[in-house]
Parts: C-alpha cells; structure tokens; sequence
C-alpha cells in the first residue's frame, strides 16, 4: 500500500488550506485508484453558514473532495508531476446521506477511462461503510 501524509499530498496537489479537502491517502496507484479520507470537524468554515441549526458538508464539497482524490491518482504520474487536474464534468452524481460534524469521509477514486489529457473517474465518497456520494468525474490535465 502506499500511503501519504499531508506534506506529500501537498508535492502532488496545488490545493491549500481552506480548500485541501483530503487529510491523507491510505492507498493509491498512480493513473489508477486513490483512496484517501477526510475528518470533517464542526470547525470547517462552511459550518457557519450551512446550515447554523443542522450542520451538514454541503455536497459539492464532498464532490470536490473525490476530485481531489482522483488528482492524486493521475497527478502522481511522472508524466503529470507539477501539472494540475481541471474539472471538465460531472456525470450521474447522487446525493444519498449527509455528512456532518466527527463524520470521517473515506474517498474512492478509479480511473475508468483516459484519452490524451482527458479522463474520467468512478468516485465513491463513504460514511461508516454507508455511500453518501457517488458520481463520474471528467477531468482535463493541464
């Protein structure tokens, strides 16, 4: 398995605190599959505003999250080192539980189909083994 912590994260992803939505990566094969997790604490700036009474991750967010995953698989290709992953799609995304404050998201990304600078990602976001999110994502290398 290879793992990453949150300094190598950052040498693969461009993304910076607020917006670096995974905290470390439990596996992963370049161009392939990125398994990664986030712990969502009620500390998150989008809980002041999403909702104050009932806080819950807005779901774009958990989206963002998978793309970030999927990035780490593609990006941790030589060829792609230093590049950045561009979102150009997102097919057949269902929304089937929320997430919430102490919620600890694991994160799926397969890579099912590339063709030049383009891709397209199988994304799988969990809750204590329940699917929250599930979706394709097409991205674009640039």
């Amino acid at each position: 398995m290879n793992h990453l912590d949150i300094n190598q994260i950052k040498e693969i992803l461009p993304h910076r605190h607020p917006f670096l939505l995974i905290d470390y990566v439990e596996d992963y094969e370049a161009g392939q599959y990125a398994v990664a997790y986030k712990c969502v604490t009620y500390r998150e700036e989008f809980f002041k505003g999403h909702f104050p009474k009932e806080p819950v991750m807005p779901g774009v967010l958990t989206i963002e999250a998978l793309a970030q995953t999927g990035a780490i698989a593609i990006l941790s290709k030589e060829e792609n080192r230093g590049k950045t992953a561009y979102f150009a799609g997102i097919q057949n995304c269902k929304f089937k539980g929320k997430v919430v404050p102490g919620d600890k998201i694991r994160l799926e990304t397969k890579m099912i189909k590339q063709k030049g600078p383009f891709g397209i990602g199988e994304a799988t976001a969990s809750v204590e083994g329940k699917v929250v999110v599930r979706a394709e994502l097409t991205f674009m290398i640039g």
